[in-house]
């Protein structure tokens, strides 16, 4: 099994994450999206990463990849058992994706008007959201899921992004370190994420 990953891309560092908690025998390519390597692009047609080889299988879509790596490796489980607890789980995947990620893309990519909003936005939609973080061990369970590991990569860039939590976000905080302090998460790290905490 193959993960073709960028050195720093968050799609791809929660899809990193997911191997590790499940402890699944990988190699991991980093790759530069500027200058992909031939096989890659002829593999997937949207030239897109993360893309995850699987002997004939060739998956892309960080979502696709993380929930066909819970089906093939279902222990540890990083989705609830019955289907009310699932279907609550996928809609805080959705709304992490759709509300959250979008933002670090704008921080990322655009202008720094553009960078300005979505880091205030960014900053307060997380901060609102102090009270869940601090209802449980982990975002609305008390294991370890693929919500967290997509929420914790995105805790792990706020320096990098220029946000500061305030003080009343302390949960959020602590939950960042618990999930910073796993063995899962610190296998997960590349070199260029470890300089973004620097």
């Amino acid at each position: 099994m193959n993960l073709y990953s960028t050195a720093t891309s968050i799609y791809c560092h929660r899809t990193r994450i997911v191997l590790a908690e499940k402890d699944i025998a990988h190699e991991s390519i980093i790759v530069d999206p500027k200058n992909l390597p031939e096989d890659l692009i002829d593999l997937n047609p949207y030239s897109s990463l993360p893309t995850l080889v699987d002997r004939d299988l060739v998956l892309y879509n960080s979502r696709v990849i993380m929930e066909y790596l819970e089906e093939r490796f279902p222990h540890p489980p990083l989705m609830p058992v019955g289907p009310v607890a699932r279907a609550q789980t996928r809609l805080a995947l959705f709304r992490v994706e759709n509300d959250w990620y979008p933002l670090a893309d704008i921080i990322e990519t655009k202008t720094e008007k553009a960078a300005v909003k979505a880091r205030k936005e960014l900053m307060e939609s997380i901060a609102a959201s102090a009270d869940v973080f601090a209802a449980m061990p982990f975002f609305l369970s008390e294991e370890f899921s693929l919500v967290d590991a997509s929420i914790a990569p995105l805790l792990w860039r706020l320096p990098h992004y220029g946000i500061e939590l305030p003080k009343a976000a302390k949960a959020i905080v602590a939950y960042g370190e618990r999930m910073f302090d796993r063995e899962g998460f610190q296998l997960s790290l590349t070199e260029g994420e470890r300089e973004l905490r620097l």
